[in-house]
């Protein structure tokens, strides 16, 4: 059973990460085509990735709008799940439902409904309008996490904050939140990961300025290029610096 077991892990693992060894190992080719032989090792796509400025433009963009509507996002999931929560409020499970409701749709359907209601509004597309789509996706994610983890023990330190002369304000602040803070980071973290690899709102709510997805689907449209595994290993590596640094600000804040 237990080789079983490790094979089992084996087989896992190696389903899930062989596609990006494969991505990484050809973005080192120093042919033309990202596909064996391979020919290498060589720098040349990744100096060809550095010095494009659309690339890099798009890839700033990238990370503003994550971090922009991760933050939004968080915020007000926290909000809704914190008055829905600690208060007894009129057709709240309906409220709850609404709030979810978002999850069940289609980005499709989502980025469609958006460009009508911004076109209908007179508001541009920018990345503005791309940062307001991820939010409407990723809220419902947040507060669903959020929700989920306001349980008896907060609310009963909230109960002894408020006791001992703790305001609103104060016991939100310095009660509510610390204790929620893995829930929350969590939260945040899926936002940013999700509307960092968002496509289809991103392409349809954006014009000129465009985020890191919509350009690799330009690129990808002149034909397969080792540049593109050279981006793509570079977003993986940026994602992999964020989570290992999310693991050890959240076990340094345990410790």
């Amino acid at each position: 059973m237990r080789s079983l077991s490790w094979a089992y892990l084996v087989a896992a693992f190696g389903f899930i990460y062989l596609p990006v060894a494969a991505l990484v190992l050809f973005s080192f080719q120093s042919g033309g085509l990202p596909v064996p032989p391979f020919e290498g090792p060589s720098l040349r796509w990744y100096a060809d990735v550095i010095g494009d400025s659309d690339l890099m433009g798009a890839l700033l963009n990238s990370l503003v709008v994550a971090l922009f509507s991760g933050a939004v996002s968080v915020a007000l999931g926290f909000c809704a799940a914190y008055g829905l929560a600690r208060h007894h409020l009129p057709g709240s499970t309906l409220m709850r439902a609404v709030l979810i409701a978002p999850m069940t749709v289609s980005y499709l359907i989502v980025g469609l409904g958006l460009l009508i209601v911004l076109q209908r509004a007179g508001a541009g597309l920018s990345l503005w309008t791309v940062g307001i789509g991820h939010v409407v996706i990723n809220l419902p994610l947040c507060f669903a996490i959020i929700y989920a983890t306001m349980g008896a023990q907060q609310q009963n330190a909230e109960r002894a904050a408020r006791d001992l002369g703790a305001n609103e304000a104060q016991v939100v602040l310095l009660v509510t939140v610390p204790m929620l803070a893995p829930a929350i980071l969590a939260a945040f973290f899926l936002s940013v990961t999700f509307s960092w690899d968002e496509f289809i709102i991103a392409f349809l709510l954006s014009r000129f300025d465009v985020t890191l997805p919509v350009e690799i689907w330009s690129l990808l449209r002149s034909g397969l290029s080792p540049k593109l595994n050279a981006i793509g290993s570079l977003v993986f590596l940026i994602s992999v610096a964020g989570v290992v640094a999310l693991e050890l600000l959240v076990f340094r804040k345990r410790q």
